[in-house]
């Protein structure tokens, strides 16, 4: 069954445009009473029409350097392991154009799928080892009087609070009102993030005075508490091994990737605080405080670069060039029917993207078929896993000037 508009008759004296190759083709098929129609136009419009992984009209495979090349590159003498690692990642970046949409979305969905259960044995796990670490690493503060413990116990206990922030935020993301929020929730994860990193700087900031008081009223007699060496040394080790295991899938999930960066500062802070409060018992009373206040004044750094890092998430930063390059590309191969890409721009709207595409097509093209094939590429584009929201405008040249521009 043709397109209702396909055939419909011009209003007054307009005279119809006249019909493109590809819809005489599609009015041809139509009258022979076959099912290509139902399948050109399937979830939209040309959802099938193109085998994306059958072109290359780039010729990218071309470039594609052999593993025996690269073999050779790392074996030399010469310094050319980095043009080794050029050419592995030119590799790896012409592979991941050639590969069609529909391979990457099913691939991210494979593999979240595949680490729901590894993600939930990280954040569960870190959960319930950080609320027992902080009650230990309380009681070595409490029982030591030791400024570096301070600092550690400090950092171990809010690392609950922590885990419960996330958490919070990550379901909260996924049953978000979207009458409440139209653009989702993506963005509470990234906002949780800066809530955790400003209580974290607040309480480092106290600990600052403390330690900077300790130092002025001078010498003061310290005693090595081993019980409470012994309780930080344990959660140094907890730390390690939940370090390694968050390691290995900290690209499977945001959570987990804000987790292992947590351990990985715990493991400095604890080993740190361990060897400062030791020294500042056994060798110069002044080490303890300024460890603390070294301790202290690291944690308001790292949380103050986290934050950054989510304020540039949530004002918009632009997304890696690999990606914007994925985009052009198949979008360039998605239809015939696409001449041009006129513009793309792809930025961060919290952790995942907001896309924005121009596309061009002929003229002559008529509306009904323009829409369809700009939604059908739109949705195809926000299957993707780490895009939030696509807006794909059609245009017919590209000597006018960029739309959707406001100069500050």
């Amino acid at each position: 069954m043709d397109h209702p508009l396909a055939n419909a008759e011009s209003p007054g004296r307009l005279p119809s445009p006249p019909l493109s190759p590809d819809d005489i083709d599609m009015e041809r098929s139509a009258s022979q009473g076959n099912d290509f129609d139902d399948a050109y136009r399937r979830h939209g419009f040309l959802a099938t029409a193109i085998d994306q992984s059958e072109r290359d009209p780039l010729l990218l495979k071309d470039k594609l350097q052999p593993e025996e090349h690269l073999k050779s590159l790392r074996h030399r003498k010469t310094g050319k392991k980095h043009v080794a690692s050029h050419y592995e990642r030119q590799n790896s970046h012409i592979q991941s154009l050639l590969k069609p949409l529909n391979a990457h979305i099913s691939e991210a969905q494979a593999e979240e799928e595949d680490a729901r259960l590894s993600v939930k044995i990280a954040v569960y796990g870190s959960f319930i080892c950080n609320c027992i670490l902080a009650c230990l690493q309380l009681y070595a503060a409490l029982s030591s009087l030791s400024l570096s413990f301070f600092a550690t116990a400090i950092d171990s206990v809010f690392d609950p609070a922590a885990n419960l922030i996330l958490n919070y935020c990550h379901r909260k993301s996924a049953r978000v009102d979207l009458k409440k929020y139209p653009s989702g929730g993506s963005r509470f994860e990234t906002i949780g993030d800066i809530i955790y990193a400003f209580a974290m700087g607040c309480v480092s900031i106290v600990l600052v005075a403390f330690s900077v008081q300790d130092l002025a009223k001078g010498e003061a007699d310290k005693e090595l508490h081993i019980p409470a060496v012994i309780a930080v040394s344990i959660a140094f080790v907890t730390k390690f091994c939940l370090f390694l295991y968050c390691y290995s899938i900290r690209g499977k999930s945001s959570q987990v990737q804000v987790l292992w960066e947590d351990h990985r500062n715990d493991l400095f802070i604890n080993g740190f605080g361990i060897f400062t409060s030791a020294a500042g018992a056994k060798v110069a009373w002044w080490i303890d405080p300024s460890g603390a206040l070294f301790l202290s004044l690291v944690i308001i750094v790292v949380w103050t670069r986290t934050a950054m890092g989510c304020f540039k998430l949530l004002a918009g930063s632009a997304a890696p060039m690999e990606f914007q390059n994925l985009v052009v590309y198949n979008a360039m191969l998605f239809s015939d029917s696409i001449e041009k890409i006129d513009s793309c721009i792809v930025y961060h709207s919290g952790p995942n993207y907001i896309v924005e595409l121009d596309i061009v097509m002929a003229s002559e093209t008529p509306l009904w078929k323009a829409h369809d094939l700009s939604q059908a590429l739109q949705d195809k584009l926000e299957e993707m896993p780490t895009v939030d929201r696509a807006f794909v405008h059609v245009d017919h040249e590209t000597s006018h000037k960029p739309e959707h521009r406001k100069k500050a």
